[in-house]
């Protein structure tokens, strides 16, 4: 894995929380020159750094952007096999924008310097490798003056979130344009939707309600290491059993329900309290709860009520609701996209009688629309940074899972300062480091023990 090359075959937002970031990234204190970005005709070059699923998808969505020439010329990854899948994947649906020969296809934990150093300022670094991995990538990003698209969650706990609002700073100061993967605040139906909530037409919301209800799926439950891996490099490829690399299921899955609520509340929840439990384990080795329920409170006293499950052969539900009082709303109805966003003049959000609005199908998909937002805004230089917003909805998402996991009431603030960083040094992690979390004798890694662990995760 040393190798560096493939061989050839919001209106309010009262939570102020950036003053109060104690990390100091590498930029902090620089003056930082503006960076001038792409115009015009000018091809926009992209390098993707993480060639998982996410990764091609969204780099699928840049070729796919109609404002001008772009183009694709180096792709990163730690795994042969996903880079080599990703290349033939995208040249096949998009061989034209391709221009990435086996000498800019990079391997290795430093590929991602490789590939960035094949663009020039201005272009665009796609960064969707497990959230761990965020803080180190985004800071080279802002070194080599390249605009960024990564991928939700942008952070897992307290001490990444607040070193990612100073890069934020950094960000904006060098002028750059950078789009967080939070697709579902790109959607026409849920813009409409928000609009019309804070219009009036539901009232005033009194309560919000989100459920992510499905059977196992992904690297959500994996099994023991097996042979010719090392245990860094295996908890890395199944990111979402491990709270380290990718903050668990927890933060990779509910991250969409609950940051759609917090638009339609227009606030973030000041503090959550929660339960969640483990069944029917067999042999897996992932940090996960099976099960989560959270009651996130918001300063005027609003709930979200948030249900998780993966379980196999139960009650499968998908979507988030608003209830207010004058009427309730449908946010999203089956996985993210169509949202078909509804609005009822009473409460029972089945009767069709009661219907009064519903956005007109189809819908545009978010996942293109949020990059076309974001080539816009780099062409035409229009102010253009997600990543204070995505932070929070990664903080608030981790808020949650820390109150179940410690069995204790988190607030915003706790979860912001809290100082268990899961893997510190990674921007030092070699292909030879040990693993961030270590397996005992029996193979398996440490869970979280609410009551007992109060004031760590695990």
């Amino acid at each position: 894995m040393s190798k560096t090359s493939r061989r050839t075959a919001s209106r309010r937002d009262f939570l102020k929380t950036s003053g109060r970031a104690a990390a100091v990234s590498a930029l902090a204190g620089v003056a930082i020159p503006k960076v001038h970005a792409a115009q015009g005709a000018d091809t926009i070059q992209l390098a993707l750094v993480g060639c998982g699923g996410r990764g091609g998808g969204a780099t699928g969505n840049a070729l796919s952007v109609r404002n001008g020439p772009i183009k694709l010329v180096a792709m990163a990854d730690i795994f042969d096999s996903r880079l080599n899948n990703t290349v033939e994947r995208l040249t096949k649906d998009y061989a034209a924008k391709m221009d990435v020969p086996p000498e800019r296809q990079f391997l290795g934990l430093d590929a991602y310097r490789k590939a960035m150093d094949c663009l020039k300022p201005g272009d665009v670094v796609i960064l969707a490798t497990p959230p761990a991995f965020r803080w180190v990538h985004f800071t080279y990003a802002i070194e080599k003056g390249l605009n960024v698209f990564m991928e939700k969650p942008v952070t897992v706990d307290g001490p990444t979130s607040r070193r990612m609002l100073k890069l934020a700073e950094a960000s904006v100061t060098k002028n750059l344009k950078v789009g967080v993967g939070l697709m579902c605040r790109h959607c026409q139906a849920r813009a409409e939707l928000a609009g019309r909530i804070r219009d009036g037409a539901i009232g005033e919301i009194f309560t919000l309600r989100a459920y992510r209800m499905q059977g196992a799926s992904g690297s959500f439950a994996p099994g023991p290491k097996p042979e010719g891996i090392t245990e860094m490099m295996y908890q890395i490829q199944r990111f979402h059993g491990f709270l380290w690399s990718g903050g668990g299921v927890f933060s990779d899955y509910y991250i969409h329900n609950i940051d759609e609520c917090c638009w339609m509340k227009d606030a973030w929840p000041v503090r959550a309290q929660a339960s969640g439990g483990r069944h029917y384990r067999g042999n897996s080795v992932d940090q996960n709860f099976d099960n989560y329920s959270v009651e996130y409170s918001f300063a005027d006293g609003t709930r979200l009520f948030l249900f998780g499950r993966c379980i196999e052969g139960t009650h499968n539900e998908f979507a988030s609701y608003a209830h207010g009082t004058k009427g309730s709303a449908v946010i999203s109805t089956k996985v993210h996209t169509p949202a078909i966003c509804r609005i009822y003049k009473g409460q029972d959000v089945t009767r069709a009688d009661q219907q009064v609005w519903a956005f007109p199908q189809p819908e545009p998909n978010p996942y293109q629309l949020e990059w076309d937002h974001l080539v816009d805004a780099i062409r035409q230089d229009k102010p253009y940074n997600e990543v204070e917003r995505g932070v929070k909805a990664s903080l608030v998402t981790a808020m949650g899972r820390r109150a179940a996991h410690t069995g204790q009431v988190i607030t915003y603030d706790q979860m912001l300062n809290c100082e268990h960083e899961f893997a510190p040094g990674l921007d030092k992690l070699k292909a030879d480091s040990p693993a961030p979390l270590r397996a005992g004798n029996d193979g398996k890694y440490p869970v979280p023990m609410p009551g007992k662990n109060k004031d760590r995760e695990y």
